[in-house]
Order: C-alpha cells, then structure tokens, then sequence
C-alpha cells in the first residue's frame, strides 16, 4: 500500500521518530522513501545518520517531495508551518496531522483551500511500538486514504477509526492515559514498598502487573469484570482489596478525570482553532 508512496514528516521530534521507526521496523518503507524536516540541524543530522532517511531544512521541499505529508509538529506553530507550505498543497497529497487540539477544517481555513486531510490522535506508547490512535477523515480522505494512514499508525501499536468529534474524548482516554497508568503503577510500587518490598521489586511487580493484566484482557476478549472475577476467590485478597478501593471511589474518580481530560481537550481545541483562523 506504502511502497510506491513517497512520505514527508514536517517536523522530526518524539512522535516523528516514533512513526519512522514503525514505518522501516515494519518494512512498509524504504528509508529513501522518506523525507523529514526540523528546525535543529543536530536533530536531523541524528535522524539521517540513525535510520539512513532523507532530511532537508526546508518545509516545502518536503511538501513537493511527498504523497503523503505527516503534520507533526507542535500545535503551537502549526499556523506558520501551514502558511510556509500552503501553496504547495493540494488534492493529489493527503496530508496527516498529529497536532493535538487542531481541527481539520482549521487546517483548511488556514491553507485558504480544500485539502484531503485525516487528523489522527496518537499517544505516547508509539515511541515503544504500543500505542494507541483515532484516526478521522476529512471530507476528501478516501477509504484508501484511511487504510494508508491506519497502516501507519498500526506500525506502532492499534489503531482505530473514528468521527472527529470523537477526538476530543479520545484525548481525554488514551491520549492522556498513560499519566494515570504511570500514577497506578507508581502508587502501586508505593504500596509493595510499605508492605516489606523494594522499591527496585515493587516496581518490576507493579508494571509486569499492569501489563501482563492489559494483555490478558487484549487476548482473551473477555471483558474486564469477568477476568476481575477470576482473581477474586471467596474471602480472598483480591476482594478485600477491590472493596478498599471500591471505598476509596478509584472507579468514580478515573471516569471523573477522562471527563475533565476531555473537556479540557475541548477548551484548548476552541483556542487553538481560534489561533489559526482568526489571527491570519
């Protein structure tokens, strides 16, 4: 599907890499295929150097060199990357945006064109080849276009296809997920060290716990309160402790923090979107 396609990155940071990475580890690209940009030349000097791609200092050149152009820079200065490109853009390029809070139709509204676009929302577990994305498709991505993108970002972990207005609330889950994952864990690790373990053990316990436990659920496909009932035996631990944090509202508490997540999510999109269509 990729073979023929020539991919741009506009911009070559974390989440950059991370997609370069996916894209040779999973032989979907040759590194002459692809051609990456940045503002620090030690940045692209490393990334050419490392996985034998093409970069260039210039963001426009990779827009004429590219089928497919990766929006991956901050959201920050997506404005002035759009109006440095814009006029390179057209109908015959799809063009990926990971830049969070940024709406499609702002992206239009700021090239001054119609443009086939699909906004994807990955998360920070791409850098270790186990993240999670949504991928949504603007009015002119076709269903080939869609596979194009969900092929990538499949290169590093799953993905899933979705509206956009969904993204907001995906934000909220599985884009900042990993913080409460890392929170569990290290409260987790906390515990195994007040109880007699160390800090060293308790860590290795905890994370393992976690993983092994998404695996399971990923594998078997049953749905979580069926394996929770696995592990509780009458008068066991499991349900002693379950009730504690039954007690302390940890179920309440994580659907209050995606929620406050998402509306936060929506907040910021507003303003972003409001940066780049009204400031021009």
């Amino acid at each position: 599907m990729l073979k023929s396609k020539q991919v741009g990155f506009l911009g070559s940071g974390n989440m950059g890499e991370a997609l370069i990475v996916g894209l040779l580890h999973g032989h979907l690209c040759r590194p002459e295929q692809i051609l990456c940009s940045d503002v620090r030349s030690e940045r692209l000097k490393a990334i050419r150097e490392q996985y034998g791609v093409r970069t260039t200092s210039h963001n426009p050149e990779v827009v004429k060199q590219s089928d497919i152009v990766v929006l991956a820079v901050k959201p920050q200065i997506m404005k002035q990357v759009i109006e440095e490109v814009a006029k390179h853009f057209d109908l015959t390029k799809l063009i990926i945006s990971i830049a969070a809070g940024v709406p499609l139709d702002a992206i239009e509204s700021c090239a001054r064109k119609e443009l086939k676009l699909i906004r994807v929302m990955p998360n920070i577990c791409v850098s270790v080849r186990e993240g999670v994305s949504a991928i949504a498709g603007g009015k002119h991505a076709s269903k080939e276009d869609l596979m194009m993108a969900k092929a990538i970002f499949d290169s590093v972990g799953k993905s899933i296809l979705i509206e956009e207005y969904l993204l907001d609330a995906v934000t909220g889950l599985s884009g900042s997920g990993p913080a409460y994952i890392f929170l569990i864990i290290d409260a987790l690790a906390d515990a195994g060290v007040k109880v007699g373990l160390s800090r060293t053990d308790s860590l290795v316990l905890a994370s393992q716990t976690v993983l092994g436990a998404a695996k399971m659920l990923i594998e078997t496909g049953e749905h979580p309160g069926k394996l929770k009932d696995m592990v509780t035996s009458p008068g066991g631990t499991a349900i002693a402790g379950l009730h504690t944090l039954e007690q302390g509202g940890v179920r309440t508490t994580l659907i209050n923090a995606v929620e406050v997540a998402t509306e936060r999510a929506k907040y910021l999109g507003e303003m972003m979107k409001n940066n780049l269509v009204n400031e021009r």
